[in-house]
């Protein structure tokens, strides 16, 4: 990524139609300057609190004000470093703040901090808040989700035959319940132009798939995806919290060359070139010629020459091995000049424009009958016309703009939920 390309983003973050609290909290923090951009690059991060009675907001309001203070102003040179004692450093505050007063005890929050460096993207991650790429119709996961269904399918393959019932959300590993945590630090992913970047709470994707995420991210600007999918896990029951980044990145400016769309694939260094190869060769041809030298009524020559031929390919065989182990292992070491890109943790595949479409009509036809029997107070003049040019956009097969239509018909209905009382 180059400091010249532009990041467009949106946040948004809803109380949900079953919470008293929001405990979720987000923040973006954009480098000003070329320096402190290469040193550290943009910073984003969610998080998600926990702990009931305003614990919780408390301890996610702590982790978006720790780490990125701990991460820009640490003195650390490598950034891996800095973001993993940043999240530890918030760890250890919440935690503080938890033991000096019993109503905070194990308060606690999910961690998302994503840094877009020169280098890619880095991630510090604590809890099952996620991280998503989007990359056209690609949608990846960088992050694994510390919870106990996410655990038990890492240990075992698979979760099928456990009951896991109502525990299967149940975090594994947060910031502030314990004086120290385990922090994972992934990255750096390859950032190319266009790459759309999603970090949000369970309470999004609890309630909206993958593949709808992709689709929403790669249909419409930050700021109306983030706001879709916000309504999408309300329709659904908005049963907790939810808070969204979306992230776009720019296109270089015309003199640049453009970033490569994958990390070649590097040379194992342990491959044995064409000499190694020609040396195995030279002495089976020598063993075979001895071999038909005995079958030649040549037996004692045959012998000596079948015999040399075979102790040299054993010597060969052995230095050949000696010399893979040695070149990996020199290979092996940490060289700060090359970078290692990390592999997603799960991959999907967004639906198509048509599908997100037709869905998308759908949720709006139930939304827009249960809106009426209830009395919102909706512009339902302003919606028809939406709604009428995402219908004729469907038909025109010009699915984009009809994504584009519904998302502004189905936000005329959301804006005016009736909250009521909420627990």
């Amino acid at each position: 990524m180059y400091w010249e390309q532009t990041v467009q983003h949106a946040t948004h973050t809803d109380l949900g139609l079953r919470r008293k609290n929001n405990e979720d909290a987000a923040v973006v923090h954009l480098a000003s300057e070329h320096e402190a951009w290469r040193r550290r690059g943009h910073l984003l991060i969610v998080a998600d609190g926990m702990g009931g009675h305003a614990v919780g907001e408390l301890a996610s309001r702590m982790a978006i004000e720790t780490v990125p203070h701990a991460f820009l102003k640490s003195q650390q040179g490598d950034a891996r470093t800095a973001l993993q004692q940043a999240l530890e450093e918030a760890n250890a505050a919440i935690h503080t703040r938890g033991s000096q007063n019993a109503d905070f005890l194990h308060m606690g929050t999910t961690c998302d901090a994503l840094a877009l460096t020169p280098q890619g993207a880095l991630i510090g991650h604590v809890g099952d808040s996620r991280v998503y790429r989007v990359r056209r119709d690609r949608v990846d996961q960088l992050t694994f989700d510390h919870s106990l269904q996410w655990e038990i399918e890492n240990l075992h393959g698979t979760s099928e035959g456990i009951d896991l019932g109502a525990h299967k959300n149940v975090i594994t590993r947060s910031l502030g319940p314990e004086e120290e945590v385990r922090v994972d630090i992934e990255g750096p992913y390859p950032i190319l132009p266009g790459d759309t970047f999603v970090l949000c709470s369970d309470g999004l994707s609890n309630q909206v798939t993958d593949p709808e995420i992709g689709a929403v991210v790669r249909e419409l600007s930050p700021q109306q995806a983030a706001k879709l999918l916000i309504h999408l896990a309300n329709i659904r029951g908005g049963p907790d919290n939810s808070t969204v980044i979306v992230a776009r990145i720019g296109d270089p400016p015309a003199n640049l060359s453009p970033m490569p769309v994958e990390p070649p694939a590097e040379e194992d260094p342990g491959v044995l070139g064409w000499g190694w190869l020609g040396g195995f060769w030279g002495g089976l041809l020598t063993l075979f010629a001895g071999l038909a030298m005995i079958m030649l009524e040549h037996p004692v020559a045959g012998a000596v020459v079948a015999s040399l031929a075979a102790i040299g390919l054993v010597v060969l065989l052995i230095a050949a091995i000696r010399f893979k182990r040695r070149m990996r292992s020199s290979r092996s070491g940490d060289d700060d000049s090359r970078t290692l890109y990390s592999r997603p943790h799960r991959t999907a595949t967004a639906l198509s424009s048509k599908e997100l479409l037709e869905s998308l009509l759908q949720i709006d036809a139930e939304l827009e009958r249960a809106a009426r029997e209830d009395g919102w107070a909706v512009n339902w003049e302003k919606h028809g016309r939406e709604h009428k040019a995402a219908q004729d956009a469907m038909k025109a097969k010009r699915f984009g703009r009809g994504v584009h239509d519904m998302a502004k018909s189905i936000d005329l209905i959301m804006s005016k939920l009736p909250r009521g009382e909420q627990g």
